[in-house]
């Protein structure tokens, strides 16, 4: 680390490779140069870990990287990350599986209205991969002089009893699958920090675990969906047909039918990616209802559909992932009672740690990036008073767009949580004129229904898997505990048949001698659905050592 000789020593410790945690890293090089600043990532290498639709509002990530990097326009990276920039915005309503229509009309009405679900009109952003966004990021932050370091898995921040944070514990590594000693184990490092910055993404395992160390309190409970995604190689004729510069955005068929059920809330995404790639993906509300159901199976009905199946029939899959997206808005955003600080003392909370997912767009990729800036912000201007630096980042948060966007955005979910997708909808048009609706957690709402557009045959998540290309260890322990295995005999199988063997996107449990087990968790995707789901609350989703997990590329 630049000007330090004690290697478990820096003044600033990111915790997550992503757009929020780089963003940070960046400015701070740009306002400071010569203070030293660790990006930390568990993945094994930059962007591994990395998934999103992904969908790019320009405006924070051009003025950071004018700031960084004048000539950034002219680089390589720019023309091959940037190189989609979408003019053909598509937002489609498909009714059954052969029916669709084009509702952008209603949209830009709405957004000429200023009603709240115009924001979701995407024409001039990016179409981008988030995994090469990373790399590139992290690229430019290592040219300022940032150490960026990659697997490195983080377990809690070290945090004193007069409200500051000294630093942050690593996971041991080295330990077999009974808790002994392997002849490389080496005992997790704590690293000293005067700063930390908590930019994991969604649903940090170090984040969760300060908001209760800290005791930190949201409004209502982070509300969450799950996204699963293929990269397909297609013909030059589909890719072309289809054009590089549209994005599809479906709602309705297969996961929402308004009077025959299912009543989920989500949709598929197509969109353009690298020559001859599309990225085709369905994203899914967690609190749905039906005990069987799986993403995976909503996402083949949306790639047979009349509307989507032209363009990817005969295409071959090279790349599959899933993760999840924080939906419960600027409620559920985690704030010390005492300060409504995001965050606590010398301890920040960013990106999609923080929540900062505005659902009228679904995207919260550019609001990423600006709190990694405010937060690089915060850390100069409370460089002699560190413990004032959450309270700093939160008053440079409610002055930039990020708060604009989440308070307009604060009532757009959760209707549809109480009500439903049918009634729910129009409610949330209302916006800032609905009162805050009491929501139920995500694993609480389901049900003993069951799916009624199952394909035909089960989705191949050993093939999905495979692409992904997980790996773990596998002599380490397991990285997935079910707290309690009599609840999942005598109250989960019973009624609800354990459903986390058919949501779980990588096929990570299985009933072995009528037990249900995480007998496979060297497949794990890290999406953690599985810990906000079970609907008794009984899975408990721990970081493995350093390196495991998904290796995305282009994801």
């Amino acid at each position: 680390m630049p000007n330090n000789n004690e290697y478990n020593k820096v003044s600033v410790l990111v915790v997550g490779a992503g757009p929020a945690g780089l963003a940070t890293a960046i400015q701070l090089k740009v306002l400071k140069p010569n203070i030293d600043v660790c990006v930390i990532d568990k993945a094994l290498d930059l962007g591994n870990h990395n998934l999103s639709g992904a969908v790019l509002e320009p405006e924070p990530f051009h003025s950071l990287m004018d700031a960084a990097k004048p000539d950034w326009r002219d680089s390589d990276q720019a023309k091959d990350v940037l190189a989609n920039v979408i003019d053909k915005d598509d937002i489609l309503f498909l009714l059954g599986k052969n029916m669709s229509f084009n509702i952008l009309w209603a949209l830009k009405m709405a957004k000429r209205f200023g009603i709240g679900w115009g924001q979701m009109i995407h024409e001039g952003d990016y179409s981008v991969s988030i995994s090469k966004l990373t790399k590139w990021m992290a690229q430019t932050a290592r040219e300022l002089g940032v150490e960026v370091l990659t697997g490195f898995a983080a377990d809690h921040v070290v945090y004193n009893g007069s409200g500051v944070a000294t630093g942050v514990k690593l996971i041991d590594q080295g330990i077999d699958k009974e808790g002994h000693k392997e002849p490389n184990y080496v005992g997790g490092e704590t690293i000293e920090a005067k700063y930390v910055v908590l930019a994991e993404g969604c649903d940090g395992l170090v984040t969760e675990r300060f908001v209760e160390q800290a005791g930190l309190k949201r409004l209502s409970p982070q509300l969450f969906s799950i996204g699963v995604k293929e990269l397909i190689k297609v013909t030059p004729e589909q890719y072309a047909k289809f054009t590089p510069g549209r994005v599809v955005h479906a709602m309705g068929y297969p996961i929402w039918t308004p009077v025959m059920g299912p009543g989920m809330f989500g949709g598929g995404i197509v969109y353009a990616g690298a020559q001859d790639h599309l990225s085709v993906g369905m994203i899914v509300g967690l609190d749905w209802k039906c005990h069987d159901f799986n993403a995976q199976d909503a996402l083949v009905r949306f790639k047979e559909h009349a509307a989507i199946k032209p363009f990817i029939e005969g295409g071959t899959v090279v790349e599959a992932g899933a993760k999840m997206i924080p939906e419960g808005g600027y409620y559920a955003i985690p704030r010390d009672p005492e300060s409504n600080s995001i965050g606590k003392g010398n301890v920040m909370i960013l990106g999609d740690s923080a929540g900062f997912v505005n659902m009228y767009k679904i995207k919260g990729l550019h609001n990423a990036i600006d709190s990694g800036v405010q937060a690089a912000k915060a850390i100069v201007i409370t460089e002699d008073k560190p413990e004032d630096a959450a309270v700093e980042y939160t008053t440079l948060i409610s002055g930039c767009n990020v708060e604009k966007e989440m308070s307009g955005a604060r009532n757009s979910r959760h209707p549809i949580a109480k009500f439903g997708p049918l009634q729910g909808m129009p409610l949330s048009v209302l916006g800032g004129w609905l009162p805050r609706f009491e929501v139920e957690k995500d694993y609480e709402m389901m049900t003993g229904a069951s799916y009624r557009l199952k394909p035909d045959m089960n989705f191949d998540k050993d093939t999905f898997t495979a692409v992904a290309a997980t790996e773990h260890r596998e002599e380490q322990p397991s990285h997935l505990t079910i707290v309690d295995p009599t609840i999942c005999e005598t109250k989960c199988a019973p009624v609800y048949g354990g459903p986390c063997i058919t949501f779980c996107p990588a096929g990570v449990y299985e009933t072995i001698h009528d037990e249900v087990k995480a007998a496979n968790p060297s497949n794990c995707l890290h999406c953690k659905t599985c810990q906000r789901k079970c609907p008794f609350d009984n899975i408990r989703w721990t970081a493995p050592e350093g390196g495991g997990g998904p290796r995305y590329k282009r994801m």
